[in-house]
């Protein structure tokens, strides 16, 4: 679930030798597949109003480039072809070339970590590996990395690449499972292009339109300010959090008061799960301050410092005398903050880290050498010892800011989707949202999410879903269920949009592993749908006398419950969400339930973090969880 995080671009590029004036956007490269039956658009960047020529195989496309140099060459649309083609454009005495383009399928794979999960790791992934070789089957990684403003280039150069053992193990598995399975049953090239992120919640994938109506102009108005000043951000933000830990704590200020909080030294500079005899080497999760003392000159306070805190898990929230300096989330991130000389004093300085952790081990995850402060002449005043901690006495976890690596504004869209521009593709498949458990709008960013893809990439974009796997403990009675919950709300995203399609993987989990390795039969399962096969989704229930009809669409060769006379995992509630478990009775397609002459007011099917269910159609296509009103 956690993912490996990297350096933020803060929409700024870092400093390079000079480009020549002519370049391509950084979806193009050889060995590129290009959408079969839509108008290609190359876009790309010259010098300002100047004529771009190119050439695509035999078609032939100008334009001219506007003020701040961007051109958009279309061709028209080509029928699917694995005969190799070029794309040349040139611009004055400029050119470039773009060798071995295929026309084909073209599929986005995104999500979090069970879409990135990497082929090598599949069932049967390393003979997978070795057998991967396709000359039709083309790949494009998409280097994490994410941005506070859309970006024109990704955060390193990447290259589209034939698939072969060298270039598919690192590979998304559903994603390269899923062009396969494509490739073979169309016969045409297939284009994959993987750009997901494990533990990323929906949020960082939308655009900024997306963006803009979740959080509203207030948050993107202050994600803008971070990108150009991180302390005015962070000074705007503070006082969301100040209230929320006054709320939580009965109106208490430790920033501005730390004595008003029992300290008890810092075993050691290290996550705090290794702080034997402390309550939080049992219970690690939840939010702790961290207090060091630094005495500064008149002249050190003058001329400001930047405060290092290494690597903090998973968030923090920093002051130095009273004053935010600091915000960020992120467990393999080094904070360095920059304190200004208002905010420092000659004599005694209070640091107070509030740190919150959300899963595994929290605190601090550096060396302690890389605890520091650094003065304006570049020498640094060693940190790492002398700090003392304080649990919070806080239940829920502090609001995120909207530069929040993990949960904020569309990071991950600006440095990873952006780039690709309007590179069009048949479809898009989205594995995500363990981490949006629980969020109460996760359909409305969901369908902000789908419909910046289809303005980036077409309005005919289809868009597949997996729905949530099974994990965790198994329960022998109806439970209430965030993942249920999820996994109906992605049903119903579904059953909204015409163009996208629902696939289960509520039979395919592991009950101790949030990373089930069959990634092979999910993958199947996305081709199915892409290729606009049927599959199972629930249609109606309706009452009948002393019983309830539920009926399905997506049926093949009827329904089957697999070792049993009876379909389990259903489940029927009274208007007062009081429910029962229901044994089903099989009749073709269509399940029916005994009420037992008591109220039944809503139906349930895999209602449990991890249910146990063995309703599949005549295909082995399994059922997916779901929760419908009983109509009578």
């Amino acid at each position: 679930m956690r993912p490996l995080l990297v350096v933020l671009a803060a929409g700024v590029s870092a400093p390079a030798m000079a480009a020549p004036a002519l370049e391509l956007g950084a979806v193009w490269s050889d060995h590129a597949v290009i959408q079969r039956d839509r108008p290609v658009v190359v876009e790309g960047r010259a010098a300002a109003g100047a004529v771009v020529s190119g050439t695509l195989g035999s078609e032939q496309a100008e334009a001219k480039a506007g003020a701040d140099g961007a051109f958009a060459l279309n061709f028209p649309a080509r029928k699917a072809s694995a005969e190799s083609i070029d794309l040349k454009v040139t611009s004055g005495s400029e050119s470039v070339t773009v060798a071995d383009l295929l026309v084909g399928d073209v599929w986005l794979c995104s999500g979090q970590s069970n879409m990135e999960f990497q082929l090598s790791r599949a069932l049967n992934g390393g003979m997978e590996v070795a057998m991967s070789a396709d000359p039709a089957l083309r790949l494009l990684q998409v280097p994490k990395a994410m941005s506070y403003l859309p970006e024109r280039e990704f955060g390193k150069v990447t290259r589209w690449a034939v698939s072969g053992p060298e270039t598919s193990g690192g590979f998304s598995a559903v994603c390269w499972f899923m062009a396969r399975e494509l490739h073979r049953a169309r016969g045409v090239p297939i284009g994959a292009i993987h750009a997901s992120w494990g533990g990323s919640k929906v949020t960082p994938w939308l655009d900024p339109a997306a963006g803009a109506e979740i959080g509203g102009a207030q948050e993107m108005a202050l994600l803008g300010l971070f990108a150009k000043d991180k302390l005015a951000a962070v000074t705007q933000f503070a006082p969301r959090w100040t209230a929320w830990y006054g709320g939580e704590s009965g109106g208490s200020t430790p920033w501005t008061k730390p004595d008003a909080l029992q300290w008890q030294p810092v075993p050691s500079i290290k996550g705090w799960l290794a702080w034997d005899a402390t309550p939080l080497a049992a219970k690690p999760t939840g939010t702790v301050w961290m207090r060091r003392q630094v005495t500064l000159t008149a002249a050190q306070a003058k001329a400001g410092v930047t405060l290092a805190l290494g690597v903090l898990d998973d968030m923090d929230m920093t002051f130095v005398n009273g004053h935010a300096v600091g915000n960020t989330f992120g467990w393999d991130e080094e904070r360095a903050y920059a304190v200004p000389p208002r905010f420092l004093k000659s004599g005694v300085n209070e640091i107070m880290v509030a740190v919150t952790n959300t899963y595994g081990n929290g605190g601090f995850a550096s060396a302690p050498d890389r605890l520091f402060l650094t003065q304006a002449g570049g020498e640094k005043l060693p940190l790492g010892e002398g700090w003392r901690y304080a649990i919070a006495p806080t239940r829920t976890y502090p609001p995120r800011a909207p530069w929040d690596a993990n949960a904020g504004i569309g990071l991950m869209h600006n440095r990873m989707i952006a780039p690709l521009g309007h590179f069009a593709m048949d479809g898009a498949a989205w594995y995500q949202g363990e981490s949006d458990v629980d969020t109460a709008d996760y359909a409305r960013r969901m369908k902000g999410l789908i419909a910046g893809w289809r303005a980036q990439f077409g309005p005919e974009l289809k868009v597949g879903i997996v729905q949530l796997a099974n994990y965790g403990p198994a329960s022998d009675k109806p439970v209430e269920s965030g993942w249920a919950q999820t996994r109906n709300v992605q049903r119903q995203i579904v059953v909204d949009d015409p163009k996208a399609f629902l696939v289960t993987a509520i039979d395919l989990g592991e009950r101790t592993d949030i990373h089930p390795a069959n990634k092979l039969l999910v993958a199947q399962r996305v081709a199915m749908g892409a290729q606009g096969k049927a599959l199972p989704m629930p249609l109606a229930t309706k009452a009948e006398g002393s019983t309830v009809r539920v009926s399905f669409s997506g049926i093949e060769g009827g329904l089957h419950a697999w070792s049993s006379d009876t379909a389990i995992g259903f489940e029927l509630c009274d208007a007062a969400g009081a429910c029962r478990f229901a044994p089903g009775r099989v009749d073709g397609d269509a399940v029916v339930l005994a009420t037992d002459g008591k109220p039944a007011a809503k139906v349930r099917y895999g209602w449990a973090d991890n249910p146990v269910v063995n309703l599949f159609d005549g295909r082995a296509q399994a059922v997916p969880g779901f929760a419908l009103d009983v109509v009578r």
